[in-house]
């Protein structure tokens, strides 16, 4: 073993301690730390024995057994116990020295914690990390920012553990990890993977739901549904477990079938929809995906709705091949109309934050070991490599012409669910967002008409110039006053 380490982790929860052993497994040699000491004794003594991982019983000792420039990567809980660590470091610490944040940080704290460290003369990187458990152990995608010129130190660690993809000869040499951007950018990044994330998981629920509740299929039936659709171009991670969860067991039953149904959440799909909000990006597909989870967290409230409202009995008479193929049409087409959405959010942020985001790359850092990992990322890295000012992967022509095509089975499947009253809200919104986003003049018209009329808030006309606003005096009995134009 080296006499020096070439980073610290501070954490051995389930990333901190997977991600160690990945980058001994690589080759480097790690310092890792936990306040609770006997977590580093079981771990060195564990899964970390004879392997290039030292164990340090304070912070001090973390620090000193560290080569310059020294790069400290914190996988502890977000929010406080994160500045803590920083404040502790900071005195222990020599110019130039790094430090990580690898958790799910608000991208707002990591802009923060950027110009505090180099206030201090340190550096500071705040990444996202993509993959769970397995992903951290054998290749996560990793969205790096902060402080660039950190990135030069790190770059060797980080795209050395990370998932690989394959490059234009097949080989597997392409990392899921480059540097994303100035500040909060990476864990920005991270926040919209995990919007989307929760809008995937949330569109395939809604699948199963249909084919359970309308179709009547057997968890076996459904399990061999995902299975096929994951060698199409539904091909994902998450519909890869699905078919893996539906498979699996307990005393002969589908073990899902006896998990209850309210589903957690750690904050970041809340925060990417709160984030569009301030962005005036309509992120429609991912908000209802997270008031699916608030919904589902009501379970008693639920249940003694369910005895109390009444609505249509599931029954199905039609061609039931037909309907899976639809629904998989409505899925596809869905999956898409969420990254079109977290993609505008991403180009709107780096507008506002003034950060170079090369969404093309992106895509490629998502192809590998994150949770989101598909087939079509590849196609979305070629529509930016078409065209780098993309406004919206629905005017791209291959995804315009998927979505195009899966239009009839897509608008079946969401009027069925409405007539059958089944609730498929992320199906459901993805198609009014695609209708809204294609209306060349919507009625918000009257929207501006009826604010003018109550607040005298002006609006503009269809005969004039964009820019030059107008007040009318509906009732006769206001004035010529308006109120002063803005937007939120």
């Amino acid at each position: 073993m080296k006499s020096k380490s070439d980073i610290g982790v501070v954490g051995l929860a389930v990333m901190g301690e997977n991600l160690i052993l990945n980058m001994a497994s690589k080759g480097f040699t790690v310092t890792a730390f936990n306040r609770s000491y006997n977590k580093v004794e079981n771990f060195i003594n564990g899964r970390a024995k004879d392997k290039s991982i030292r164990g340090a019983d304070s912070v001090e000792s973390l620090v000193a057994s560290l080569e310059t420039p020294r790069k400290v990567m914190l996988m502890v809980k977000s929010g406080q116990p994160v500045d803590d660590f920083i404040e502790t470091l900071i005195p222990l610490l020599d110019k130039g020295d790094i430090i990580i944040d690898g958790g799910n940080s608000q991208f707002e704290d990591s802009n923060r914690r950027t110009h505090y460290l180099r206030e201090k003369g340190l550096l500071y990187i705040g990444t996202g990390v993509s993959g769970g458990e397995e992903g951290a152990l054998l290749g996560p995608s990793i969205m790096p920012g902060g402080a660039k010129e950190a990135w030069e130190h790190v770059k060797p660690i980080f795209q050395g553990i990370s998932a690989k993809v394959a490059d234009e000869n097949g080989d597997l040499t392409v990392p899921c990890c480059d540097w994303v951007g100035d500040d909060g950018a990476g864990h920005f990044v991270k926040m919209v993977h995990n919007g989307i994330e929760y809008g995937d998981m949330q569109l395939i629920c809604e699948a199963y739901i249909l084919m359970r509740d309308l179709l009547g299929m057997s968890a076996d039936e459904m399990q061999a549904v995902f299975a096929d659709w994951n060698k199409t171009e539904l091909s994902s991670y998450l519909v890869e477990i699905t078919a893996d969860i539906l498979a699996y067991k307990e005393d002969g039953k589908a073990l899902v079938e006896s998990i209850l149904d309210t589903a957690g959440q750690k904050g970041t799909g809340k925060w990417t929809g709160v984030t569009a909000l301030h962005l005036g990006v309509p992120l429609t597909l991912i908000g209802e995906a997270v008031f699916a989870r608030c919904l589902s967290a009501i379970k008693e409230e639920r249940v003694q709705a369910s005895s109390v409202i009444s609505g249509p009995t599931p029954v199905f008479n039609g061609d039931k091949t037909a309907f899976i193929e639809s629904l998989k049409q409505a899925l596809l087409a869905s999956k898409i109309v969420s990254y079109a959405q977290g993609y505008a959010v991403m180009r709107e942020a780096a507008k506002e934050y003034k950060w170079e985001l090369d969404c093309g790359a992106i895509a490629l850092m998502w192809r590998g070991g994150c949770i989101i990992r598909s087939v079509f990322l590849d196609n979305i890295k070629t529509a930016f490599d078409k065209n780098e000012n993309l406004s919206n992967l629905l005017l791209d022509d291959y995804f315009n012409g998927v979505v195009s095509n899966a239009q009839q089975g897509w608008r079946e499947v969401v009027a069925t669910a409405a007539m059958q009253g089944i609730s498929v809200p992320c199906l459901s919104s993805a198609l009014s967002y695609f209708d809204g986003y294609r209306t060349a003049n919507s009625p918000a018209n009257l929207l501006q008409a009826q604010r003018d009329y109550f607040g005298a808030h002006t609006y503009e006309r269809t005969d004039k110039a964009r820019g030059e606003f107008f007040h009318t005096n509906w009732t006769g009995r206001g004035g010529d006053t308006s109120s002063t134009t803005y937007d939120v």
